[in-house]
């Protein structure tokens, strides 16, 4: 073990990955490096790219308002998800709270059947109650399967039932090459899904703000204090901008991450299936979050300002003033950002009348010649069709002026 450590620091050092500001506790003769370092420094070596072979079976990087693939290696290779299975559990569960079917402040009573579960847990006890909010802090940051199965048991009746629950949500979200056996996520004979299919869940999962409060949470406790609870998701803590997402471990999965942050308006889904081991896991997630953060943004829009009001036929106006209304923000790669060209196209001439906001053309967007989009041109105010009344008003008021 001294001689396997030993290396790792040889390696970091030669590697000139360690910071200065990285400190190394000696004892007993070996030294102890932080997880959360090691980990770091393993993402810092790996120097990402889109070419880089990461050491996982699956990954994607997702953005989470477009779902826009940013990154993917064998994305659509059906594995065992261990606990990430649980993102299909806690949507469930979010959106029966939000359909009130149930509440935060229920009373749950444990069933045999989920204390049993085994793995991960909470050490429930038979015909033990516990509010669903604890039962809900416990599955999202403990990743306990007995909480995970006593809030299956409490939605759907039992287990098996809500198993089924999350296999057709599945096929409703589109995740073509899922199939859930468990609602915890231990390995069961055919219970797999993809990288992608876990980004589809995950990105349905946080646009449930309330499960951030439980997400992004690095420690609490149950049982007032006497059961701590500490996130299994690291990067929590060690992360900028981390907002959750969901860890998973088996011997048949491996080390597993659905991983998601924020920052400067950017959201991130990054997914990793088939680690070797838990570092390897942070690392992969840390290298290509820390990409699509450097490489994309949302790159704000200027309207042309060449072609700024129409031409109006029939109309107590000769023009129509024009108002684009360009999207705040398009994903781009920070480099391109110049490179787009903004494409006018409306009619020559309009015809009376027109209604103020009235939709009159658009801007088509490219990048490098491959369409990125568009957006609205609108009519700026009102434009009444002449009639022969107001024909005599005009006339009239144009003579007055004239005297």
């Amino acid at each position: 073990m001294k001689k396997i450590t030993s290396i790792i620091l040889v390696l970091l050092i030669g590697l000139n990955t360690l910071s200065p500001m990285t400190t190394l506790a000696i004892e007993n003769g070996e030294v102890a490096v932080p997880v959360h370092v090691l980990e770091t420094e393993i993402a810092k070596a790996m120097a990402f790219t889109p070419e880089t072979e990461l050491p996982v079976k699956s990954a994607i990087l997702i953005e989470q308002s477009s779902g826009r693939v940013l990154y993917e290696k064998n994305a659509d290779e059906p594995l065992p998800p261990a606990s990430v299975t649980k993102i299909m559990s806690l949507l469930l569960i979010m959106e029966a709270l939000e359909r009130g079917d149930i509440a935060l402040d229920d009373m749950v009573t444990c069933s045999l059947t989920a204390s049993e579960f085994g793995g991960s847990q909470i050490w429930l006890k038979p015909g033990e109650e516990m509010v669903l909010k604890d039962l809900l802090k416990a599955t999202a940051i403990a990743s306990a399967n007995d909480a995970t199965v006593c809030l299956a048991e409490y939605i759907a009746g039992s287990e098996t039932a809500f198993v089924a629950l999350m296999n057709q949500r599945a096929k409703e979200l589109g995740m073509a090459n899922t199939v859930f056996k468990c609602a915890a996520g231990l390995d069961n004979e055919g219970h797999v899904t993809t990288a992608r299919d876990i980004a589809l869940m995950s990105r349905e999962l946080m646009k449930h703000e309330q499960i951030k409060e439980y997400t992004t949470t690095w420690m609490d406790s149950l049982r007032d204090g006497k059961t701590e609870l500490v996130n299994t998701n690291r990067l929590v803590r060690f992360y900028e901008g981390a907002t959750g997402l969901k860890t998973g471990t088996t011997s048949g999965a491996g080390s597993c991450l659905s991983a998601t942050a924020t920052r400067d308006g950017l959201e991130l889904i990054a997914v990793i299936m088939g680690a070797d081991t838990s570092d390897n896991r942070f690392a992969s997630a840390r290298s290509i979050l820390d990409y699509g953060f450097a490489t994309y943004g949302f790159i704000p829009v200027a309207p042309p300002t060449t072609t700024t009001t129409l031409p109006v036929e029939k109309g107590v106006e000769k023009t129509v003033p024009l108002v684009y209304s360009p999207p705040k923000g398009i994903l781009l790669e920070k480099s391109k950002a110049s490179n787009i060209t903004q494409t006018i196209q409306l009619p020559e001439v309009l015809e009376a009348p027109i209604m103020k906001d009235q939709e009159i053309g658009k801007v088509l967007m490219s990048l490098d010649g491959e369409a990125l989009g568009e957006y609205p041109i609108l009519a700026g105010q009102d434009v009444e069709a002449m009639t022969f009344s107001k024909s005599l008003a005009l006339l009239w008021d144009n003579l007055v002026r004239c005297e």
